[in-house]
């Protein structure tokens, strides 16, 4: 089971961002806030647990927490602004966006600016030891995958129903014979 809080008895947000290895699509970042004495065995990293049940455990996070938002950062302003610095733009964005103003932060990396008047901890793998950050998780990674699932249908060639815009062999291979659409980071490598 992963760790509730940092310091009990604090209002923590977890904050994690989704998309960010992607050649395509936005990056997605959410922020919760859990309710003191919250409890899940079956929250996790996104990345651990099954499509069908990071849905499922979605609709659990939305309907108990005490705050959750996503922000989103478009592929022209990853272009513009570096995907670290806009993967950081998402979290603080979706930070802006919470109906309570959280104590503290918990930001799954190593590397974070510092949001205005609230303080920060970073933590690497925060997604897989702590519950606000792994719930974070879950959201900022079905948000996108249901942008991307829009995506693909303006776009199949590209199989980002399956990819997600990540760099598979076929995404890059539809790359070379298709191009590149206007979802694509152009600063990314998108043929090797």
């Amino acid at each position: 089971m992963l760790i509730p809080y940092l310091e009990e008895g604090r209002l923590e947000a977890g904050c994690d961002e989704a998309g960010r290895g992607c050649l395509a699509g936005a990056v997605f970042a959410a922020a919760v806030i859990l309710p003191d004495g919250f409890r899940s065995e079956e929250i996790n990293d996104s990345k651990q647990i099954s499509e069908r049940r990071r849905y499922a455990l979605r609709s659990l996070i939305e309907r108990e927490a005490l705050a959750w938002a996503v922000g989103i950062v478009t592929p022209e302003e990853i272009d513009r602004i570096n995907i670290l610095n806009a993967s950081i733009l998402a979290m603080h964005r979706a930070i802006g966006e919470l109906a309570v103003v959280p104590e503290h932060l918990l930001v799954d990396g190593n590397r974070f600016h510092p949001y205005p008047s609230i303080a920060h901890t970073t933590l690497i793998k925060g997604d897989a030891r702590y519950l606000s950050i792994a719930a974070a998780s879950i959201l900022a990674k079905t948000y996108r995958d249901d942008y991307m699932l829009r995506l693909h249908d303006e776009y199949p060639v590209y199989g980002w129903k399956s990819n997600k815009g990540y760099p598979t062999a076929a995404h890059r291979c539809a790359i070379r014979d298709f191009g590149a659409t206007p979802y694509h980071r152009f600063t990314f490598s998108l043929l090797k």
